[in-house]
């Protein structure tokens, strides 16, 4: 997994709350056997709106969603996440999340930032305004910066080691792999056995 530290690019103002993982990607795409390729149909229903945010030219470098409170609600489709990742988007920054769909974010190296209202309709003015402004996602000092922003934010201390270190759940296994392998050798002969009259233990 990709590890995030700091991330600075520009942005783009989702001005919708509520946006359901079905919307993000429609269950019609689920098709892939792989996480590459799902970034094309990312939002594919609503990009049939020609004023649609992803369809301004102004957004189109976009490397950061700013979006209204519960996004990412609905189905545990970590295609979601997938889509967005592959769109190219490191962070979102919103006022609430769907729980599962934060997970999956975690779990794929997109940072979910939990910012106030307040901040996010600060942020869709600004880069409304002025699409090309920076806009940076702190993970080593947990704040968003911006033009005349500074916004502090919370984040379990588990998942900022995860993503600042790039560890997903089997990077964190493998982590263990020489624990895990003395303690298949020092198990092995508790295991049961089953032995027939004349023969050796079948193990």
């Amino acid at each position: 997994m990709r590890p995030f530290t700091v991330h600075t690019g520009t942005a783009a103002p989702l001005r919708r709350s509520n946006v359901d993982t079905d919307q993000i990607i429609p269950v019609r795409f689920l098709t892939r056997s792989t996480i590459a390729g799902y970034g094309e149909n990312l939002f594919n229903d609503w990009r049939d709106d020609p004023d649609f945010v992803l369809n301004d030219p102004r957004h189109s470098a976009a490397t950061i969603l700013v979006a209204g409170t519960d996004f990412g609600t609905g189905s545990s489709r970590e295609s979601a996440v997938w889509a967005l990742t592959g769109w190219g988007f490191r962070a979102v920054i919103a006022p609430r999340y769907g729980d599962i769909f934060r997970g999956n974010a975690i779990e794929n190296g997109l940072l979910p930032v939990i910012a106030p209202q307040a901040c996010v309709e600060a942020l869709w003015d600004l880069v409304d305004a002025q699409p090309d402004t920076p806009v940076t996602v702190d993970l080593e000092q947990c704040e968003v910066r911006a033009q005349g922003i500074h916004q502090p934010f919370e984040v379990d201390p588990d998942d900022r080691t995860r993503l600042l270190q790039g560890l997903d759940n089997i990077a964190l296994t493998l982590a263990h792999a020489a624990d895990i392998t003395a303690y298949e050798q020092r198990r092995r002969p508790a295991l049961p056995t089953t032995r027939r009259p004349g023969e050796g233990a079948v193990r």
